[in-house]
C-alpha cells in the first residue's frame, strides 16, 4: 500500500495537468502560492504595509514555507518511482535527485527561514533575497522557461562569443574616444575607465547622457558607436530567438505527409484526408516517468508515438506491453466512448501526436473509410484486452 501510494503521489507531483484533476489542482495551487509569495515579499518592503499587515505577512510566510517544505520532502520520498533514479538505490537516487537544479532552487527558497530559526543572533536579513528564488520554482511548471534555459545552455558558446565581441568593441571605441576627447574633457574622458563607461552605455543604447563628446570627431565616433551598438546588442538576442524557435519546432514539430502516412491507421488515405487529419493533430512532449493515460479515466484523446518509449499496463490482466515510434493507443476508448482500460507511462522523453476526442469524432463522421479502419483496430484491441 505505501509503495502504491508513493507511485500515485509521484504521478500527481510530476505529471501536473497530465495527472488528472488532482495533479492540475495541485500544480495550479503551487503556482499561485509562488506568485503570492513574491508579491508578499515585495509588499513587505513597504513600511506602511509592513506596519499594518506585518503579522499577516509573517503568518503567510510560515504557511508558505511549511507547504514548500512538505513539497520538497515528498518529492524526495517519491524518487524511487522516478525511472531516471530508480536503479541508483534509495539513498543514492535521492541524493542525485536533490542535486538537480530545480531541487536546489526549491531548497534555497526555504533555507533562509530555517537558517534564521537556528541562528537567531546572526543578522541574516541579506538572505531574504533568496525568497525571490521561489519565483524560479515556476520553471518546474513552465515548459517555455525550461525551453529557454535549454536554448541558453546549448547556445552558450555563441553567446559568449558575442559577449567577447561586444567587450572588445567597447574597449577599442573607449580608447579612441579617450584619445580624441581627453584634452577637451579631462573630467569625463581623462582616463580609459571613464571612457569605457561611455562606450558601454552607448553601445548598449542606454545613453545616460552623463558623458557626451563635444568635438566633431568625437560626435562622429559616437554616431558610429550607436549604429554598431544596435547590431551588437541584436546579435545575442537573435541567437537566443533563433535557438528558441528551433527548439519549439523540435518540440512542437511539423507533421509531414510522410510521417503521417507511415502510421498504419492512415495507410492508403488520400492527401485531402491526410491534410485534414494533419491539421487536427497537436504535438505533445512528455517527460520520462509521466503518465499519459490512466486506467479508469475518461478518454479525452488518442495518441501517436513519434519518438521515445512508453509502457502500457492493462488494468485487468496486468499485461505489460512496450510502445515505441509508430505505435498508437487510446483509439478503442474513444471509439466506444468508454474509460481507458490501460495505463500508459513514458519510459523516456517522448514526443506524441494527440488527436482530441472532439476532432476524432468529427473525422470519423466525415470519413466513413476512416471510421471502418478505426473500428477494425478497436475490435482487435478489445479482443487483445
Amino acid at each position: 500500500m505505501p509503495q502504491n501510494l508513493r507511485a500515485k503521489t509521484h504521478h500527481v507531483l510530476e505529471g501536473g495537468h497530465t495527472a488528472g484533476t488532482l495533479g492540475a489542482a495541485l500544480e495550479t495551487f503551487l503556482v499561485l502560492l509562488i506568485v503570492a509569495n513574491v508579491v508578499a515579499a515585495t509588499l513587505e518592503t513597504v513600511p506602511a504595509i509592513n506596519e499594518a499587515y506585518g503579522p499577516l505577512l509573517i503568518g503567510f510566510e510560515v504557511f508558505s514555507v511549511a507547504v514548500f517544505t512538505v513539497e520538497y520532502l515528498v518529492r524526495l520520498w517519491t524518487v524511487p518511482e522516478d525511472p531516471r533514479f530508480r536503479h541508483a538505490g534509495a539513498l543514492s537516487g535521492r541524493i542525485r535527485y536533490a542535486a538537480q537544479p530545480l531541487m536546489i532552487i526549491d531548497l534555497l527558497a526555504i533555507a533562509p527561514v530555517y537558517i534564521s530559526l537556528f541562528f537567531p543572533i546572526v543578522d541574516l536579513r541579506f538572505l531574504r533575497i533568496f525568497r525571490l528564488l521561489r519565483l524560479l520554482k515556476i520553471a518546474r511548471y513552465s515548459p517555455a522557461l525550461a525551453t529557454l534555459w535549454h536554448v541558453i545552455v546549448s547556445e552558450r558558446r555563441a553567446l559568449i562569443g558575442s559577449l567577447i565581441i561586444l567587450l572588445g568593441m567597447a574597449t577599442v571605441l573607449a580608447h579612441v574616444m579617450y584619445l580624441v576627447e581627453k584634452s577637451v574633457q579631462p573630467e569625463i574622458f581623462g582616463n580609459l575607465p571613464e571612457a569605457m563607461w561611455w562606450s558601454v552605455t552607448t553601445l548598449t543604447t542606454v545613453g545616460y547622457g552623463d558623458a557626451v563628446p563635444i568635438t566633431a570627431t568625437g560626435k562622429i565616433i559616437a554616431a558610429i558607436t550607436m549604429i554598431l551598438g544596435v547590431g551588437l546588442i541584436a546579435l545575442p538576442v537573435g541567437i537566443v530567438a533563433t535557438g528558441f524557435i528551433q527548439e519549439i519546432h523540435r518540440r512542437d514539430f511539423v507533421v509531414s505527409w510522410s510521417m503521417l502516412s507511415r502510421v498504419p491507421l492512415f495507410e492508403d488515405f488520400n492527401h485531402e484526408t491526410l491534410g485534414e487529419i494533419m491539421s487536427a493533430l497537436r504535438s505533445r512532449v512528455v517527460a520520462a516517468g509521466s503518465r499519459v493515460t490512466s486506467a479508469g479515466e475518461p478518454a479525452q484523446a488518442m495518441y501517436f508515438i513519434v519518438s521515445g518509449q512508453l509502457e502500457e499496463v492493462h488494468a485487468i490482466d496486468k499485461v505489460t506491453r512496450p510502445l515505441g515510434p509508430g505505435n498508437y493507443f487510446g483509439e478503442s476508448a474513444l471509439f466506444y466512448g468508454r474509460p481507458h482500460r490501460a495505463s500508459v507511462t513514458a519510459k523516456s522523453h517522448v514526443r506524441l501526436l494527440e488527436l482530441s476526442a472532439e476532432d476524432f469524432n468529427g473525422l470519423v463522421k466525415r470519413h466513413p473509410n476512416l471510421k471502418e479502419r478505426v473500428k477494425e483496430v478497436a475490435v482487435v484491441s478489445s479482443k487483445e484486452m
